[in-house]
């Protein structure tokens, strides 16, 4: 854990320091790309930090709305929790049930912040019946202010059977509203879905 932590330092101090704009086009595993040079760093870290899955192009899709519009989205990560076997014996998994998609968990950290700062968008899923080229997977955090919508950012992956975890974080504008914002997180597979709700509080 220690070389891994030195590793993306490392990545993080020469990559800032050479890189402007610029985009992926390539695959990578683990991570998904914003803009700029942050962006690029990102991804790079969220490769290391990802598991095993399916090496996919990851991109987010969406951005903020209205008084979130000067905020900012910054890299996706995410992290394989179980394998396949570990998945289907938690839910008993018979092949003839389909594509299960089940959000296990949803939500914000910190719950609690101040306009400027970060939030991160955390859910963890189990996906089974992806067959063995994996399937298509939608992620979409659709976030709201007193019923309005302020942001919808979606990432498109392709996964393959197990349980995952993954993040998205906001930066708040310095001039974000106060109050609670309520966030709906849904995971997609073809017609199969599931959605939770989280929420976190500008003070």
């Amino acid at each position: 854990m220690y070389k891994r932590i030195v590793s993306i330092l490392v990545i993080l101090t020469f990559m800032t320091g050479m890189l402007g704009c610029a985009t992926f086009g390539e695959e990578h595993q683990g991570a998904a790309t914003g803009a700029g040079a942050g962006a690029v760093v990102g991804a790079t870290a969220g490769a290391l930090l990802g598991a095993s899955g399916a090496k996919t192009e990851m991109a987010i899709v969406g951005g903020l709305l209205g008084a979130l519009a000067g905020g900012l989205i910054g890299h996706y990560a995410y992290d394989q929790r179980k394998t396949k076997a570990e998945t289907a014996k938690a839910y008993n998994y018979d092949p003839s049930q389909g594509t299960v998609l089940r959000i296990e968990s949803a939500s914000v950290t910190p719950k609690t912040v101040s306009a400027g700062e970060t939030v991160k968008i955390n859910m963890t899923y189990a996906l089974l019946g992806a067959g063995s080229s994996g399937i298509s997977v939608s992620e979409t955090r659709e976030i709201r202010y007193k019923g309005e919508l302020f942001g919808k950012p979606q990432v498109n992956v392709t996964r393959s059977d197990g349980t995952y975890s993954s993040n998205v974080p906001i930066t708040l504008p310095s001039d974000a509203q106060k109050g609670k914002y309520s966030i709906i997180l849904t995971v997609q597979a073809g017609n199969v879905s599931d959605s939770k709700e989280a929420s976190f509080t500008v003070d």
